[in-house]
């Protein structure tokens, strides 16, 4: 059996599945600021004869999210950029709230580096400013985060640059780069690693304390444990503390997921209704279909998958109707599943024009979906056309990335499935393009 938790602010659901079907489901009411009692709690008020038979733990954490939000248990971190004149147009963490800023900053600086779609287009990084930057912020920045011009393209640089820092501030002093983010926009990037960076310290602390409940939980020995990500799959517990944000979307994810799973639809407009807020969004494919660049959490635009959502009051049905409206990929019919706890109470006279679905589960849909996704993986890779380029090879190349990053998330090689997706131009760069690839699988067995 596989046994989903999705630790919500209010209640915390459980369900356990055997092979795709639903054979216990509760809801619990969460502890406040205590995401693995709220799971502990959920847990053992299944029946212990069946999650003694869970061989696999899929957890939703919402601990990323509401750190951000709250402005609290967030690390202060150290912000290198690499790029020197050609990146000084726009300072680190510009545009970020004051208040969310102030909780991160520990210091700043931009120094001379940085590469190009190209070596020739390679500035030497300056090791000496990074040395001396390391060293200011010893025993005051508890992470670093690392962002290097062109890095996407060749990552060089900010490793180099990870190893000065923990040079000057010790081996164990933990380095974001960048590079393993994505994407080109050097802000956007810049702003995820900076967040990871804040993050890592909590994100730690809550695998450290989930490693050491759960032989107390009563599942399955050696029960593997993954986390939800944003794009709708898993990762391991030690993926997430390389890469925090990867969670910061996973609720609503795992729930636009969980409906289509529960209401077996694989195309679909979904809305999460609570008790206060609904969430509504898309399946495409049978995962949730992202939002366009400029995604912000906490008021700071990132470069990372999210879910596309528009979030209304509950009590707004014609708001609900719209928001569903306005979802549609396309004109004509589209189902409308109904989830979350709320969902009984939306009349359907004011969905007219959808062919409203509300799947027997639908109220942890959430948990459903954790239990239910594969463990995933994707990767960005931007390259120049030109002669010589055989841009096949490259997509190969990415699909092979993207391959190797769901197996180090967790997932069995044997049995990993790539899918290349569209390419995609780079604005203000002629001739380069965006390589993209998504890669999932199911995890190890035990």
């Amino acid at each position: 059996m596989i046994l989903g938790v999705d630790v919500g602010p209010t209640n915390t659901d459980a369900v356990l599945l055997d092979g795709d079907r639903a054979v216990r489901a509760v809801k619990v009411p969460s502890v406040t600021g205590d995401a693995v009692g709220s799971l502990a709690a959920a847990v053992r008020a299944l029946p212990a004869e069946l999650r003694g038979r869970a061989t696999q733990l899929a957890v939703g954490l919402r601990v990323a999210a509401r750190a951000v939000r709250e402005r609290d248990g967030l690390a202060r971190v150290g912000v290198l950029r690499v790029g020197g004149a050609a990146a000084d147009a726009v300072r680190p963490l510009f545009g970020w709230p004051g208040a969310l800023r102030d909780a991160v900053c520990a210091g700043t600086a931009n120094v001379r580096g940085g590469g190009g779609l190209a070596p020739r287009d390679t500035t030497p990084l300056d090791r000496d400013a990074v040395a001396r930057f390391g060293a200011s912020l010893a025993g005051r920045a508890e992470a670093f985060a690392v962002t290097a011009v062109f890095s996407p393209v060749d990552g060089g640089q900010e490793r180099e640059a990870a190893e000065i820092l923990r040079a000057e501030t010790g081996p164990d002093t933990t380095v974001l780069l960048s590079s393993d983010v994505g994407t080109l926009d050097l802000l956007a990037r810049e702003n995820a690693t900076v967040l990871d960076a804040a993050l890592s310290v909590l994100v730690a602390r809550v695998a450290d304390e989930l490693t050491a409940t759960l032989p107390r939980l009563g599942l399955a020995p050696g029960a593997a444990v993954l986390v939800t990500r944003s794009d709708g799959t898993l990762m391991s517990l030690e993926y997430l503390r390389r890469q925090p944000g990867l969670s910061l979307g996973s609720g609503p994810a795992c729930t636009i997921r969980g409906a289509g799973l529960l209401a077996g639809l694989r195309d679909a407009v979904v809305a999460d209704i609570g008790e206060r807020r609904a969430r509504v969004g898309a399946l495409t494919g049978g995962y949730p279909q992202e939002a366009g660049p400029g995604e912000r959490i906490g008021g700071v635009p990132v470069s990372l998958r999210f879910p596309d959502l528009i979030t209304v009051r509950a009590d707004a049905h014609r708001e609900l109707a719209e928001a569903a409206d306005r979802m549609r990929p396309a004109a004509g019919p589209l189902p409308l599943i109904l989830v979350g706890g709320g969902a009984g109470g939306v009349p359907a006279g004011v969905l007219a024009g959808f062919d409203v679905v509300r799947p027997e589960h639908g109220g942890v849909a959430g948990a459903f979906g954790a239990a239910a996704s594969p463990v995933g993986g994707h990767c960005d890779r931007i390259v120049r056309r030109g002669p010589g380029r055989r841009l096949d090879a490259v997509r190969d190349e990415v699909r092979d990335l993207a391959r190797a990053g769901a197996v180090r998330a967790g997932a069995d090689p044997r049995r990993v499935r790539t899918h290349a997706e569209p390419d995609l131009p780079v604005p203000y760069l002629p001739g380069a393009v965006l390589l993209r690839a998504r890669a999932v699988g199911p995890p190890l067995p035990l």
